[in-house]
């Protein structure tokens, strides 16, 4: 099959730190190549991948400087090339979320879009203008069902067991962890706060976007004190690796409907359990008491981590492996790619197998 992958221009692909989105579309991308797919990835020229590269800025925008009137003009003029070459592709798979669906209503290739993010209000007028293209879920608790969106699957994301070392046990000086964006969704406030009432020390490892700049000055900058609350900027893959999976818990005390929440899977495939609020996806991704704890408070918090020690860091492990591995991600989207062509030839009159199809 002839694949096309159309990432944001945000970060690089991998991305060399944070970015969930973008190390999704390494992995899909990759293992497509490695399954004998034709794959081109739209990204950002220093992107590293199996794929064909097509770029589409000459660098990463976050880290830029650019204005959002920039970043659009790069965003469009990456949909253009897309536009361009629609005829090369079987499937276009589009990780762009909104910019994206003017786009897909011309086109002659079928087009699927992967929905990373939560919908706006005015984000959300635009997916319910277009609500008969093709939508992937990443979650079910993501799902909009009030906008009546074609939603052709949820496909949980994945990642590669095998770049993540198991901790069979934390490290001997104890800690907590903390990872994501330094912004008041992923709750790093809660996180501190957690970790003064308990006498916990807490690593906390995350970007703090202009965006959140404030937020990290007046609520999280105050309460580092580089002994019991350490904050050490971004962390790489094997930064992330090394100290959540040295972490007797990681805290991922959320105050928003996280769509997926990539630190989750990737501290337990570490063998760290998770003290999670239950919002969002969290309740799909943890087995309440086998692989962590889902809250709903902050005595609850409290309570789990009372109890964290009952947690056998090997369920950890094998949850992610059996349930959320880049290969078992792949497998589902590869599903999606051949349902779409399967509806292409049925409307065109020349229905063929799903055998058939996988030989494309």
């Amino acid at each position: 099959m002839r694949i096309a992958q159309v990432a944001p221009l945000w970060e690089r692909v991998p991305p060399p730190a944070y970015g969930g989105t973008e190390l999704v579309v390494a992995h899909l991308a990759n293992e497509l190549v490695h399954r004998g797919h034709e794959v081109t990835l739209f990204a950002t020229a220093d992107s590293d991948t199996l794929a064909k590269l097509e770029p589409g800025s000459p660098y990463p925008l976050r880290t830029a400087g650019i204005t959002p009137n920039e970043y659009q003009i790069y965003d469009l003029m990456q949909l253009t090339q897309v536009m361009q070459r629609a005829a090369d592709f079987d499937v276009i798979h589009f990780h762009v979320d909104a910019s994206a669906l003017p786009y897909a209503n011309i086109l002659k290739t079928p087009v699927v879009h992967t929905i990373h993010g939560i919908l706006t209000p005015l984000a959300a007028r635009l997916f319910q203008q277009n609500a008969q293209q093709n939508f992937v879920s990443i979650s079910n608790s993501q799902r909009r069902h009030d906008l009546g969106l074609n939603y052709v699957a949820t496909v949980y994301n994945g990642i590669d067991p095998d770049t993540y070392e198991f901790h069979r046990e934390p490290n001997d000086l104890p800690y907590l962890a903390f990872f994501g964006r330094i912004s008041p969704e992923k709750g790093p406030h809660l996180a501190i706060e957690l970790a003064r009432r308990t006498g916990w020390r807490l690593i906390m490892a995350g970007k703090v976007d202009r965006a959140d700049q404030a937020f990290y000055e007046s609520a999280v900058k105050p309460l580092i004190d580089g002994e019991q609350i350490v904050y050490v900027g971004e962390a790489n893959h094997a930064q992330k690796s090394e100290i959540m999976g040295g972490a007797v818990a990681t805290l991922c005390l959320l105050t928003w409907e996280e769509p997926f929440g990539l630190v989750m899977p990737e501290s337990m495939v570490c063998g760290t359990p998770v003290i999670a609020m239950e919002r969002g996806s969290a309740p799909e991704l943890i087995v309440h008491g086998k692989t962590g704890f889902l809250c709903d408070s902050m005595d609850d918090c409290v309570n789990a981590l009372a109890k964290i020690e009952t947690i056998d860091r090997r369920n950890c492990r094998a949850h992610i492996v059996e349930n959320f591995s880049h290969t078992k991600m792949v497998e589902g989207y590869e599903a999606v790619y051949y349902q779409l062509l399967e509806k292409r030839l049925a409307g065109n009159g020349r229905f063929q197998s799903s055998q058939i199809l996988q030989s494309l």
